[in-house]
């Protein structure tokens, strides 16, 4: 402990609007202890180039053995579902990140962009009759399910509820409720991996069996770890890129009309909607292994450090007028997929995804707007998440 005060940032409303509380804590701490909801502590780092520089720094592990018990460390997961990438380091990480990246190279995802782009004119169709339709529900959820369900060859009667599981994961439900979704989740990737080994397929998670079983690359609780980590991550925030990136389009009709007469602007689009209105709010709290100084702090070995990434993608030291939308913004690097050796394994998949989404939404409807007033929206009451709970729209 560095003497630091206490910040408790994480309330009122900071659910619908946190970058104006990040805005503040810049000025005002850029590094500052906090308590997170549960009353867990925790450092949250908030500056572009300190998180930047952070993400890089193998001091700062994402290894719960190197945490304090009394600090965040994330869901409480159990053994089978918690040996995935994103909590281990090192050669254990890069091992198993490339066993699953042949499912995410370039041609690969250019292979399946044909097939994206009709299961989003598919759900365009669903909704193009309608007066009015959630967007969260009726589209954005469905299509990444859709894409990852097929990419595990997951029987369509379990998608949806694979994914009420993770949404309940992340959206800030009572303790009890998030470990029924953990469990539900355990039990059910327990039954398809083992329908796997009895009838293996040609899809991402019989290639995963058989390398683990042809070779002994994996073991059972990796195996289990990876098809958990790729499904959730794959049907969560996908979903809310789309639906918030509709949000934002719709609150800035100036860029979404300049998109409309250019469709080629297309994955610019995509890419500043990454860095303005990316749903995850903090990379995978790390813990530090010894003693690091950030800036004129001492940050103990084993506290829980949060980088903010939303913080760090509005930060006007790195962007000029970081709170405006633009599309034609020159400077497109951002931190929403992260950065290093834990950089986003599906971020391919998940702009294509989102190109998808919005290309089709806009095409079909060319009129499309909100259906209640905006101040009505409901935001998910999450530090971690940025995300609508529904948009409902009017296609017409």
């Amino acid at each position: 402990m560095t003497g630091q005060s206490v910040l408790k940032p994480f309330v009122g409303e900071f659910f619908a609007n946190p970058y104006a509380t990040y805005a503040r804590l810049r000025e005002v701490s850029p590094i500052c202890r906090v308590e997170l909801p549960d009353a867990s502590p925790a450092w949250l780092v908030l500056t572009e180039s300190d998180v930047r520089k952070a993400l890089i720094d193998d001091r700062f592990s994402v290894d719960r053995t190197h945490s304090r018990a009394s600090g965040y460390q994330g869901f409480s997961l159990p053994s089978a579902l918690d040996a995935n990438l994103l909590n281990l380091d090192g050669d254990t990480h890069l091992r198993l990140r490339r066993l699953v990246m042949k499912a995410y190279t370039r041609p690969r995802i250019n292979e399946m962009r044909q097939g994206v782009v009709q299961a989003a004119e598919e759900l365009a169709d669903r909704i193009e009759g309608a007066s009015t339709f959630d967007l969260v529900s009726e589209f954005a959820n469905l299509l990444p399910i859709r894409v990852i369900g097929d990419m595990f060859d997951v029987p369509e009667e379990h998608r949806r509820p694979f994914s009420q599981w993770v949404g309940a994961m992340f959206g800030s439900q009572g303790p009890q409720q998030v470990r029924d979704a953990i469990n539900s989740i355990h039990e059910f990737l327990l039954h398809l991996v083992a329908e796997r080994r009895r009838e293996p397929g040609q899809d991402l998670l019989s290639a995963l069996i058989a390398a683990r079983d042809d070779h002994d690359k994996l073991t059972e609780d990796e195996l289990v770890s990876l098809a958990f980590l790729i499904l959730s991550a794959g049907s969560e925030n996908v979903q809310h890129i789309i639906s918030n990136g509709i949000h934002t389009l719709l609150q800035h009709p100036d860029q979404l009309a300049q998109l409309r007469c250019e469709p080629s602007l297309l994955p610019a689009a995509v890419e500043e909607l990454l860095r303005f209105a990316h749903p995850n709010q903090m990379a995978i709290r790390r813990f530090p292994t010894e003693p690091v100084s950030v800036r004129d702090v001492t940050i103990p070995a084993g506290d829980t450090v949060l980088l903010c990434i939303a913080s760090a993608n509005r930060d006007p030291a790195r962007y000029p007028d970081p709170d405006r939308f633009e599309i034609r913004r020159e400077d497109k690097t951002h931190l929403g997929l992260g950065h290093g050796v834990h950089f986003c394994l599906g971020a391919s998949l998940a702009r294509m995804e989102a190109e998808a989404a919005l290309g089709a939404l806009l095409n079909r409807f060319p009129h499309l707007s909100y259906a209640t007033p905006v101040e009505e929206l409901q935001w998910r009451p999450s530090f971690r998440s940025h995300a609508l709970k529904a948009l409902p729209l009017s296609p017409k």
